[in-house]
């Protein structure tokens, strides 16, 4: 993926040369960028990769998905929070992840922690059973059970492809 981000830049200040301008025009910096991209689109095959913007499409996503979560997640428990009476079940529960690498398992518990109303408290010591602490264990069980399994397919969309 890096090769071919930089043999597209490369193409991209290549393209500024061959227009011989005088002065530096982002212009025509972007449209080289835009020539890269077609040639190499045309040629990702040949460097045994996925094309370069599939991985930048998925971590896009992966942001977004995080995004959405933590706005929602946000208004969950300043709802529960700004209630007059306060009527929680804090609890800790248990998920077991497919995500197979050491960097899959850390992405999940942090982008977990990072949402409010959550915390991964610990894993086991095989590194696929998540210690889930839930500001309420009757509401939110089900939502960051399946909050996580949509992180763990944005996940796996960007480390595996």
């Amino acid at each position: 993926m890096l090769i071919q981000l930089l043999l597209n830049i490369v193409i991209a200040v290549l393209w500024m040369f061959l227009k011989d301008e005088d002065t530096v025009n982002i212009q025509t910096f972007f449209t080289g960028y835009l020539i890269g991209l077609i040639v190499m689109y045309l040629m990702h095959r040949f460097f045994g990769q996925p094309f370069y913007l599939r991985k930048i499409w998925s971590i896009i996503k992966l942001i977004t998905l995080f995004l959405k979560e933590l706005i929602v997640s946000s208004a969950v428990v300043l709802k529960q929070i700004m209630s007059p009476k306060l009527n929680i079940t804090p609890g800790i529960f248990t998920y077991e992840t497919k995500l197979t690498s050491n960097l899959e398992i850390t992405a999940l518990a942090l982008l977990l922690t990072l949402t409010p109303g959550s915390v991964v408290m610990e894993l086991s010591p095989e590194g696929r059973v998540f210690y889930i602490h839930a500001m309420d264990i009757e509401q939110s069980k089900m939502d960051v059970i399946a909050s996580m399994e949509r992180f763990e397919r944005a996940i796996k969309e960007v480390t595996r492809t």
